[in-house]
């Protein structure tokens, strides 16, 4: 054997130690390749999403806390009527509150308190019947119409648990145009072109659980 044809094995057998050295050390890839691992800023993040989550899930009754302070008084009050009626939401009563306000701030300004008798209290109906009286006595007559709620505020709550009694008081900045007129027709008070700003807190009561859906004016107050 030519001393050519021995270099040419040698150089071979060297090649196919140094494939075979490069395949143990680089691995082969087949098929497709597993995914990128994520970064542990990314992994984190996810973490913290996630604890985030199961606080949301297991917090505090954001119905509750939208409007009142987490560790008040009015807090465990409201929470105490949820528990004697499960359907009760907070959201849902001020919702209800607003329409209320106009319901009976008008039934009250214009004298007609038929309408709104079942949403007041024997004590709050004998208060604005008095007033009523009073104005047909001297001949006055009011003419007002309710523009909107500027604000509303939830003041204070409280709960008997004996009696299931729920008492909500709750702040209005109303907004609305009045007049009175005379027995002539003519204006002694107000202007019917400007928007007047009335402050009203009241409170309204009801028993929780019970059969009847209404909560009463019970006290009124500016």
């Amino acid at each position: 054997m030519s001393n050519d044809m021995i270099q040419l094995l040698v150089l071979a057998g060297i090649a196919v130690f140094l494939i075979l050295r490069l395949k143990n050390v680089l691995g082969s890839r087949e098929g497709f390749e597993k995914p990128p691992v994520a970064m542990p800023e990314a992994n984190d993040s996810a973490a913290r999403n996630r604890q985030n989550f199961e606080v949301i899930e297991g917090g505090a009754d954001r119905d509750i806390i939208d409007h009142v302070d987490e560790d008040s008084d009015a807090a465990k009050a409201l929470a105490d009527m949820k528990r004697a009626e499960p359907s009760f939401g907070v959201s849902d009563f001020l919702e209800g509150a607003r329409g209320a306000y106009e319901m009976i701030l008008m039934g009250f300004e214009r004298g007609e308190l038929d309408d709104i008798a079942p949403f007041l209290s024997d004590d709050v109906k004998a208060a604005f019947a008095s007033v009523i009286d009073q104005r047909a006595e001297k001949g006055l007559l009011v003419e007002a119409n309710f523009v909107g709620v500027r604000e509303l505020t939830l003041k204070e709550a409280t709960f008997d648990p004996e009696t299931k009694e729920g008492d909500i008081t709750v702040k209005f900045i109303g907004e609305l145009t009045s007049v009175v007129r005379d027995s002539a027709g003519d204006i002694v008070e107000g202007d019917p072109n400007a928007i007047k700003k009335q402050k009203d807190v009241w409170t309204f009561s009801r028993i929780m659980g019970s059969k009847d859906p209404n909560w009463q004016l019970v006290a009124t107050g500016g």
